[in-house]
Formats: structure tokens, C-alpha cells, sequence
């Protein structure tokens, strides 16, 4: 029987991607409560505070979906969180990419890959953060986090099409134009899970190579792959 997910997940336009919270968690190594928080906005004393921006997928059930333009723009606040940049100097500076770059994803921008560090700074010129005490290290900081973040990520059409998840490597791909963006081995289309599931039950790399008419090689990097996300 289907799950609710599952059956949210046909009802998805081709080439969105589409991928629940803990989904999106395990991809990118978050907490899911941080992205609830990000994508879902959360109350404090005296207000709340709204979403960084309005997922690509509507709301199911009370459950945040997201799209793949959502999963690459969540990738790249975490790098800047995990750079040591604040949430609100990250919002500011999301805002302000917006109007630069035209698009509410700004972060998944080929525009941004080669003008985010100008736009950082602008936005804190703009809005005067104290953070403006400590620009000439943040610069750097926030140049690094982008063409790091940005080295396993295809661009076509000015915006980020693909993401090689597996250290960069091709034989992985997160592709929202092929089986709702979930991670596959990049010239055979199976899913990755699928490959780790089976080498569990058969008990041997090369019969799931066989099986599935996948060269071996390909199979233990959708192994280590999986083995990546499992992991704490």
C-alpha cells in the first residue's frame, strides 16, 4: 500500500524533485528541525519569525515538501551556518540576492556562483550588521563556502540542475528530472538504496552487479554512498 508521502509524490510536476523533511535531512546531514525552523518559520517571545522563503511544493498534511531548488538552497544555508555566519546575516543577504539575481532561489544561481561574494557584501553595506566589523575575514570566509559548496553542483539554464552528492563524483546524482530527485547511480537510473538493499540480501557485490547489470564498481560507490547518509 502506498504512504501518504508516495502518493503526494505522483501528484509532483516532473522535474521538481520532491522530498519530505527527513528526507531532505538525511541528504543534507541536518537536523530536520532546523529545516522545519528555516522553511516553516517558528514563534518567540514577542513574534515569529517567517520562513527564510515559501517552499516549491505545498504543505501536505502539515508537512513541509520540498523541491530540489528548496534541497540546494537549504544546502547552502547550512554551509554558511556551519562557516559561522548568523541566521540573520544569512537572511539579509537571501533578501537581498532576490532582487539582485531575480529569483527567489538566488543561492542556486549560476548568477551567484560568480557574483555571491559581491552580493554578500552589498547586502551588508546595505543593511550595516555589525558583522561589517569582521567583513574583510567574512569576504573570505563566505568566497571559500561558495565555490566549495558550489564544485559538485551542474548548472544549465542559469540555475542548478544536478547535484554529484558522492565527494563529486559522477557515478551518483541527485537529478530532479529522473525518479523525483532521489539519489541514483548517474548512467543506469537505479536507485541507490536499491543497490545498498540488495548487496545486504544477496551477500555479494558481484551478484547484485549481475542482477541489476550494473558495473561492480558502480555498486560499492552506491554502497559507500549510502553507508555516507546512514551514518551519524
Amino acid at each position: 500500500m502506498a504512504t501518504r508521502a508516495n502518493a503526494s509524490a505522483q501528484n509532483v510536476p516532473l522535474g521538481v524533485g520532491y522530498y519530505t523533511v527527513p528526507e531532505a535531512a538525511r541528504l543534507l546531514k541536518v537536523p530536520g528541525r532546523n529545516i522545519n525552523r528555516w522553511l516553516g518559520g517558528y514563534a518567540y517571545k514577542g513574534g515569529r519569525m517567517p520562513p527564510l522563503w515559501t517552499p516549491e511544493l505545498p504543505t501536505f498534511d502539515d508537512h513541509l515538501e520540498l523541491g530540489f531548488r528548496d534541497l540546494i538552497e537549504l544546502r547552502f544555508v547550512n554551509a554558511f551556518i556551519e562557516a559561522g555566519l548568523g541566521l540573520k546575516t544569512i537572511r539579509h543577504c537571501l533578501d537581498y540576492a532576490r532582487e539582485c539575481v531575480k529569483d527567489e532561489r538566488p543561492f542556486s544561481t549560476r548568477r551567484f556562483k560568480t557574483d555571491g561574494r559581491t552580493v554578500f557584501l552589498d547586502s551588508l553595506l546595505t543593511t550595516g550588521e555589525t558583522e561589517l566589523l569582521d567583513l574583510k575575514q567574512r569576504q573570505y570566509v563566505f568566497k571559500v563556502t561558495i565555490e566549495r559548496t558550489f564544485k559538485d553542483l551542474d548548472i544549465e539554464d542559469d540555475a542548478v540542475t544536478r547535484w554529484r552528492p558522492f565527494n563529486g563524483k559522477d557515478t551518483v546524482v541527485i537529478d530532479p528530472q529522473r525518479s523525483f530527485g532521489q539519489p541514483i547511480v548517474a548512467d543506469y537510473g537505479v536507485p541507490t538504496v536499491v543497490l545498498a538493499d540488495a548487496v545486504e540480501a544477496e551477500g555479494s557485490v558481484d551478484r547484485v552487479a549481475h542482477l541489476y547489470e550494473v558495473p561492480v564498481g558502480v555498486v560499492r560507490d552506491a554502497m559507500r554512498f549510502e553507508e555516507y547518509l546512514r551514518a551519524a
